[in-house]
């Protein structure tokens, strides 16, 4: 097995050999070939991909970037949309916050740097909802910026290219000083995305394909036979679950009593059924009195730190009902249910099944 690091420099060229010819085709990327002949990424899509990606993957991200792009081509045409509108097009995507803080850095970047996304690292960390990763990986990608990368394929590549067993969370500093080492001058934007592909397509969670590796050779884990096992993880604590009630409600005209969550907080911003808190023991909070119909079935939910489970309540919508400041009265011809965050249209779908 070769001597990792005095082999770097090698290793980097034999991965970025590797990307020329398997590079993985994404509506964000300018590929390898395109990227020698002088086309370069619009830092603009390297960050909305970025931002889209986290926690979610390529495949759930493609079509909605392909939207978002389509509907507002450049950071100031997304700086000037209206909130809800882009909210309604997140809707499905999770992790709500990340549409907030969308919005909020396209304005910072349209207003306070003419529509152009700062070159380094040190510049992007500044705008909101931009972390360490992400700032790394565009000011790499979009910039050329010898930065290191660290998403969850890099931490599995580095961990069995090393054969680290000291469990995630806690090695992450480790794993990308590893990543650090390894990362060029040359094509560092490439590269960044080789080893993404790499972990993504090779170095895969389960049934990595070690023997088609551009790596295998140096890779102590492969050579040990622990590559499977890695990287290895904390224990998570269970999650809890939490119950709830949400109350749909049409009209005879055909309106639909809607409710706009609070900016902070769980869907945050989003259109989605009034209902009660979440919790151990809910209490009954109908947005108006009525004789309530409970649908038969529920809906289940999970997010990042609980599982949920909601009862749905129908009613019909009285004629003349006004509605609060935080409730809207959508027309059926303008409901759209994909707009709604994923929780909000299971109810939905469940009441639609009645």
């Amino acid at each position: 097995m070769r001597d990792l690091n005095s082999n770097s420099a090698a290793m980097s060229e034999e991965l970025l050999a590797w990307y020329d010819v398997h590079a993985r085709a994404m509506p964000w990327r300018v590929g390898p070939a395109d990227r020698a002949a002088g086309s370069y990424p619009d830092p603009y899509k390297v960050w909305l991909s970025e931002v889209m990606l986290q926690q979610t993957t390529v495949a759930a991200v493609r079509d909605y970037f392909l939207r978002f792009t389509n509907l507002w081509p450049t950071v100031s045409d997304l700086a000037a949309a209206e909130d809800a509108e882009v909210m309604a097009e997140w809707a499905g995507l999770g992790y709500y916050a990340r549409a907030r803080n969308l919005l909020k850095c396209a304005r910072v970047v349209a207003s306070g740097f003419s529509g152009e996304f700062p070159d380094n690292y040190d510049g992007l960390l500044k705008l909101p909802g931009i972390g360490p990763y992400t700032a790394a990986a565009i000011a790499s990608i979009a910039f050329n910026r010898p930065e290191t990368v660290l998403d969850g394929n890099v931490e599995r590549v580095m961990a069995r290219l090393h054969d680290i067993h000291d469990p995630l969370p806690g090695v992450k500093p480790v794993l990308k000083e590893r990543a650090a080492e390894l990362t060029p001058s040359q094509r560092p934007g490439d590269y960044a995305q080789a080893v993404m592909d790499l972990g993504a397509t090779i170095c895969t969670p389960r049934n990595p394909a070690c023997g088609i590796c551009p790596w295998r050779d140096p890779c102590a884990a492969r050579s040990a036979g622990t590559a499977a096992e890695l990287p290895k993880k904390t224990p998570k604590k269970p999650k809890p679950t939490r119950k709830g009630i949400v109350y749909l409600a049409k009209s005879a005209g055909g309106l639909w009593l809607l409710e706009r969550r609070p900016d902070k907080g769980l869907l945050g911003g989003m259109l989605g059924w009034p209902g009660s808190e979440w919790s151990d023991a809910p209490g009954p909070n109908p947005p108006f009195e009525a004789v309530w119909q409970e649908a038969d079935g529920e809906v289940r939910h999970t997010f990042t730190h609980f599982h949920l489970i909601l009862r749905v309540m129908t009613a019909e919508l009285p004629e003349g009902f006004n509605q609060n400041a935080a409730q809207e009265l959508i027309p059926h011809r303008d409901f759209r249910p994909s707009s709604l965050p994923t929780v909000m249209r299971k109810a939905f779908d469940l009441y639609q099944g009645l």
